[in-house]
């Protein structure tokens, strides 16, 4: 597309068509040559120029493209000029949403759903672009409409008010745990006003958010009720259209929920150091011949849970103390390439916890744990960001109690030095903690180089507590 040399001079102060006349007295062009150049019709053009038709959002990025300017320049002027309106027009708000995602222009999309937000009969229109943006990942963009949304219906108690309230907790959760409980208290209330088919993806990703938190009270709470709420609508499920289309809402396969809620629930026995009741929810997901479903999406998860099944009942025998099935265990694992970190996460602590030498199972898989606690990548099918996280932390931290316990001080103190980074970029107190009170225990033995790294790491945390007017360390 042709383009006038030497145009840069910006008029912010003069209107989108100003700006179009005086690119054209500096370039001598009539009506029809700027037409051809911007590739619009000339009659269109012409009206345009005579401001006897609005100007779409399509022809505006034209215009743009012609003057030589980046993508989205005017668009915070075509919202005054443009959409401003007493009432505003819906044909173009929309496709100038879209752009405005598609070009990250986040502030322009928050202007424009300003202009709306004191017509409720917007908030539908707006929630299907704002569903849109979600399953694109436009993320920024999604959270400010269904912000936006939440905002005019908060005394409307409607299912799209708890809609938009999971939307924004599925966004918000990251890498900081404090932000991330902030976000898991603050839609909980939500959960029973969704449809009662949206509700069990909500409790599970609740269930998964306080897991990593290491909150296991909710977790047993949000899982039992998952459990519940799956039950019924299983055992209830009538194969017919409709119902068949509400299915297709969920995430996972209908049985999946149920057999996840005992998953979780021996998770919770787990963390309690009841290993007998661990099991006997182990047997509860192993045992899956109710399942009706014969699909492939059906028949790969069921086997997924049958091998978990396996997996963990070897977990809990060994940490209740059947120390002699841990070889057979590591055998089991091994060519389980997404599944190795966890299960070494479950071995080291069984080590610190009975105080075994487990040298030559590290040995085996020492590469894999190098490139997992570097660069803490996703492993296996339901660990979330949130969970990786959290396990890489309580790893480093385990694998650091188990050399600093057999005297290896070098690699001990660089798995705690590891720990504590991870703990505190994620603000995971806990571990926090665990680290500090194991430097304590052998800070004797510490070089002075790994000395200076954790003083320097501890004071960050400090800094980043105090910034925040928490007292250090609080939990």
């Amino acid at each position: 597309m042709q383009q006038i040399k030497g145009w840069f001079i910006l008029h912010n102060t003069t209107t989108i068509r100003m700006e179009l006349e005086r690119f054209m007295k500096q370039g001598d062009l009539n009506t029809s040559r700027l037409a051809q150049m911007a590739g619009i019709n000339a009659g269109t053009m012409s009206s345009l120029l005579h401001g006897h038709r609005v100007m779409a959002v399509t022809q505006l990025d034209r215009i743009t493209a012609t003057l030589g300017l980046p993508e989205g320049h005017f668009y915070e002027q075509y919202i005054e000029e443009y959409l401003n309106e007493a009432e505003p027009n819906w044909r173009r708000i929309r496709p100038f949403l879209y752009r405005c995602a598609a070009l990250d222009k986040l502030e322009c999309i928050r202007r424009t759903v300003g202009l709306l937000l004191d017509n409720l009969t917007y908030s539908p229109l707006l929630f299907e672009v704002a569903e849109d943006f979600f399953k694109c990942d436009q993320c920024g963009a999604a959270a400010i409409l269904f912000e936006s949304i939440a905002m005019s219906e908060k005394s409307q108690h409607s299912e799209r008010l708890a809609l938009c309230q999971f939307r924004l907790f599925t966004i918000r959760l990251g890498d900081d745990q404090e932000l991330n409980n902030q976000a898991a208290i603050q839609f909980e209330p939500y959960v029973e006003r969704l449809a009662e088919i949206d509700q069990l993806d909500a409790l599970k990703e609740l269930a998964n958010t306080y897991r990593s938190l290491r909150r296991w009270n909710k977790v047993e709470e949000m899982a039992r009720k998952m459990g519940e709420k799956a039950k019924i609508h299983y055992f209830t499920f009538q194969r017919d259209r409709e119902e068949s289309q509400l299915q297709r809402r969920l995430s996972r396969p209908p049985f999946f929920y149920l057999a996840y809620s005992n998953l979780l629930i021996a998770i919770v026995y787990e963390a309690r150091r009841d290993y007998t009741q661990a099991l006997k929810y182990v047997k509860a997901y192993a045992d899956l011949n109710w399942v009706k479903e014969k699909d492939e999406d059906t028949i790969h998860w069921m086997n997924l849970f049958k091998d978990w099944a396996h997996a963990n009942t070897y977990v809990y025998k060994l940490l209740g103390g059947d120390i002699s099935i841990l070889s057979e265990y590591v055998e089991f694992i091994e060519p389980k390439e997404d599944e190795i970190i966890v299960s070494l996460l479950n071995i080291i602590e069984t080590a610190n916890q009975y105080d075994i030498n487990v040298d030559d199972i590290l040995d085996r898989f020492d590469v894999q744990i190098k490139h997992y606690l570097q660069h803490r990548e996703a492993i296996g099918v339901i660990y979330s960001k949130q969970l990786i996280n959290e396990q890489t932390a309580r790893l480093s931290n385990e694998l650091a109690d188990y050399y600093l316990r057999n005297g290896v001080h070098s690699i001990g103190f660089k798995c705690l030095i590891r720990s504590l980074e991870i703990s505190a970029s994620i603000k995971n107190k806990s571990c926090i903690i665990k680290c500090v009170g194991l430097f304590e225990c052998y800070k004797q033995y510490v070089s002075k180089e790994q000395a200076t790294t954790y003083e320097k790491l501890i004071m960050e945390v400090y800094e980043s507590e105090k910034k925040m007017g928490i007292a250090a360390f609080s939990m």
